[in-house]
């Protein structure tokens, strides 16, 4: 008899990670979510869902979104969430999915967007796949090649980094 796997559910709010670059407006717009195709890529053999929740940037959120993420999260079928968000507001929306007990909870995002050669949201991705599979339920961030528990990270905005909390 073969064990089942607990997939894990991917879901997309937006962010620098799916944002695209169009020249004409010389401005980056969230785009369709390209996380599939990076998994793809990456021969992710682990069985994994992607869903779209939001298309936003992260200061574009209000608390009405991150009540959805939180009741998208609490209602997924799997105890292991991967969620791609804008990395300004992360660690917000994993504040409010701290309640959330059985799920191993990840946010994950990049500090340039997917589509761009030099980007640092593969890596982030990856890491983020790791960590979910690992990790006790909780909720994590991963970034900068480094997990970091939700409650003790934060972004610093003039080394381009997250980092823990002292």
């Amino acid at each position: 008899m073969t064990e089942a796997i607990d997939p894990i559910i991917l879901l997309t709010t937006g962010g620098t990670i799916d944002k695209l670059y169009f020249d004409a407006l010389s401005e980056f717009q969230i785009g369709d979510t390209i996380m599939k195709r990076l998994l793809e890529l990456a021969r992710v053999t682990y069985p994994f869902e992607v869903r779209e929740v939001l298309r936003k940037d992260s200061l574009d959120l209000t608390d009405q979104d991150r009540a959805l993420v939180a009741k998208t999260v609490r209602e997924a079928p799997s105890s292991r969430i991967v969620i791609t968000h804008g990395t300004d507001t992360m660690t917000q929306t994993a504040a409010v999915l701290a309640g959330i007990a059985g799920k191993t909870v990840v946010l994950v995002g990049s500090l340039s967007p997917a589509r761009m050669a030099e980007s640092d949201a593969h890596f982030n991705l990856g890491m983020a796949f790791a960590t979910v599979q690992v990790a006790p339920p909780g909720v994590y961030i991963t970034m900068n090649g480094t997990v970091f528990r939700a409650d003790a990270v934060i972004k610093n905005r003039e080394k381009g980094a997250f980092v823990r909390r002292v």
